[in-house]
């Protein structure tokens, strides 16, 4: 039978609880009637005066009683202390009805009120309890008559038969409500069980789903899902990354179509939806950095019964330049060891064979004489530069190794560049510098910024033609915390498509008197630094007019100060 304590913390709302409180609210309200019950009787001194004022003092203290347990007194689940609740419930009602049956005058009988109690201890207690409580009001049933008197009376027979029925539909209300309870109990209980087994459940997916995120999160591997309208509905933060936008970019606003840079990825979706899974496909991104990302790419399409859900593109891809650039350095770092190893002994013959014609070219007076020893000082000093541009790839790091890079002062810097150079070079009104990154710091050493800006102006001046303008240098800051961008734009003749796809290669050149490693050594100092170089055909203004013409653009990180960074904006930039 479930407990009672005098705690004031309200009761757990489950079904036995709410039937406590039900049983409770139900003895306070027989109380009350028989409190009215009582005060009608004594006002129409139907009952002795005495005998009436005692029974209406019993009835108030029953009301008191029940009132009290009801306010006070909370259920607990059934235990070893449950005889305090039967004390205090159907022991006392037990009594109290008893009472009002044995002080009863004429045809007046509680017998009725026997199956509260009983029907309270069924519900509320064990079936042991239970049935002590039908027994209990069997005796009081069947002794009531010899008690009174009535024993004498010829009606003995009769009250002794009406007890003995009572007591039995007492015994059977006890038994039914108890089992009916038993069974209520075992439903309540699996009906809890199963709700925590669904918790359990939806707990162990909630983490999975987690869990799922955060190595969908981690994989280096770029994944979108789209929807028919090219909508991405999700995205980890390596796709992000790939597509050139921030890890918390608004995934609700973004769709393939918003960027001219994403028309391969657009193809390729559009041709899932159309046709099914793609295995591999080969596509370049243009981030908005203008930087080109070389990705495979392979789709997958789902499919749900419901004929209402749309299929959706699930799409991998993978950036080659990791792959491309991990070749690239095993192949270099065989290279560039037996480069450097065949320039070392280049050098020392090289330099004989240099004063030798310098010493010859002194003795030499014909005209003839001294204009072949002036081509083989010229072509000396050629394959020169070739072995510096060797050995200069040889000190080259690999790609995945970085530089601590310098907080650089971009424009003021570039600024200072162009001027030297244009003052070298005497190039006047050819070189334009349109400088809009002012007071932006960019990551990056002075003197291999230097290095790669010489050589693209050498190139562009190489090509190009002497309008004004010819030669423009521009910088852009992109974004609050975007990369930088530093463009040098020329109007020469468009690259061949040939040419354009092996630009950064080492030893490649259109040229015949080229080494072929001024633009390998550019991209490799710009990956040093986190930063990029890439090659467009792009128009500019020259004169009023709009012309078509080669840019090379380089992309550098913003500046972080760190504790073992440099913070030195107007560095030399001869270092």
């Amino acid at each position: 039978m479930m407990a009672a304590t005098s705690s004031r913390t309200p009761a757990p709302r489950d079904g036995l609880a709410r039937l406590w409180q039900g049983f409770m609210t139900g003895r306070v309200l027989i109380a009350f009637a028989l409190l009215l019950l009582q005060m009608v009787l004594t006002i129409n001194n139907i009952k002795y005066s005495n005998q009436g004022l005692w029974t209406f003092a019993l009835c108030v203290a029953y009301l008191a009683q029940t009132v009290l347990v009801r306010v006070v007194f909370n259920p607990v689940r059934p235990g070893n202390a449950f005889a305090r609740q039967w004390v205090a419930t159907a022991l006392v009602d037990v009594v109290m009805f008893g009472m009002l049956q044995f002080t009863r005058s004429g045809t007046l009988t509680y017998l009725p009120l026997f199956v509260y109690p009983v029907l309270t201890s069924g519900v509320l207690a064990t079936r042991k309890l239970a049935l002590g409580t039908a027994a209990l009001c069997t005796l009081i049933l069947l002794g009531e008559p010899w008690l009174t008197g009535q024993h004498l009376d010829a009606q003995v027979t009769s009250g002794l038969m009406q007890g003995a029925l009572a007591s039995t539909g007492l015994l059977l209300v006890a038994l039914l409500t108890n089992q009916l309870t038993h069974r209520l109990q075992q439903a309540q209980a699996h009906a809890r069980r199963t709700q925590a087994d669904a918790q359990r459940s939806r707990a162990e997916a909630q983490i999975m789903r987690l869990i799922n995120e955060r190595v969908i999160d981690a994989m280096p591997q770029g994944i979108l899902v789209l929807n028919e309208k090219l909508q991405v509905r999700s995205a980890n933060p390596a796709a992000l990354t790939m597509l050139g936008l921030p890890e918390t970019h608004l995934l609700a606003s973004l769709r393939l179509t918003d960027q001219a840079g994403w028309i391969e990825l657009v193809d390729v979706a559009k041709l899932t939806f159309a046709r099914g899974a793609i295995d591999h496909a080969e596509i370049n991104v243009t981030q908005r950095s203008r930087t080109q990302v070389h990705l495979t790419v392979n789709t997958q399409t789902t499919s749900s019964p419901e004929a209402a859900q749309r299929p959706m593109c699930l799409m991998f891809m993978q950036d080659l330049r990791e792959s491309e650039a991990k070749l690239r350095t095993e192949k270099l770092a065989s290279m560039g060891r037996m480069s450097a190893a065949v320039a070392h002994e280049i050098r020392n013959p090289l330099a004989a064979i240099s004063q030798a014609n310098a010493l010859l070219q002194e003795e030499l007076n014909d005209p003839m004489a001294r204009r072949l020893t002036g081509m083989v000082e010229q072509n000396a000093q050629r394959l020169g530069r070739i072995v510096d541009d060797i050995l200069d790839v040889a000190r080259v790091k690999e790609v995945g190794e970085r530089d601590e890079s310098d907080a650089l002062a971009l424009d003021a810097h570039v600024r200072t560049l162009c001027q030297e150079w244009a003052d070298q070079h005497q190039v006047g009104t050819r070189l334009q510098v349109k400088l809009s990154a002012d007071e932006v710091l960019a990551a990056f050493r002075p003197d291999h910024l230097r290095r790669i800006l010489v050589n693209l102006l050498d190139n562009a001046a190489r090509y190009a033609t002497h309008a004004q303008g010819a030669i423009q240098v521009s910088t852009h800051a992109d974004r609050a915390t975007g990369p930088v961008l530093l463009m040098v734009w020329s109007d020469g003749k468009a690259l061949d498509q040939g040419v354009q796809k092996h630009l950064f290669e080492p030893f490649f050149s259109s040229e015949s008197r080229s080494s072929g490693l001024g633009l390998y050594i550019c991209q490799e100092l710009c990956h040093r630094h986190g930063g990029a170089i890439a090659y467009e055909r792009t128009p500019r203004q020259i004169n009023g007019s709009t012309q078509q013409g080669n840019e090379f653009f380089i992309s550098m990180k913003r500046w972080q100060h760190t504790a073992n960074a440099p913070l030195d904006p107007d560095a030399d930039t001869s270092r």
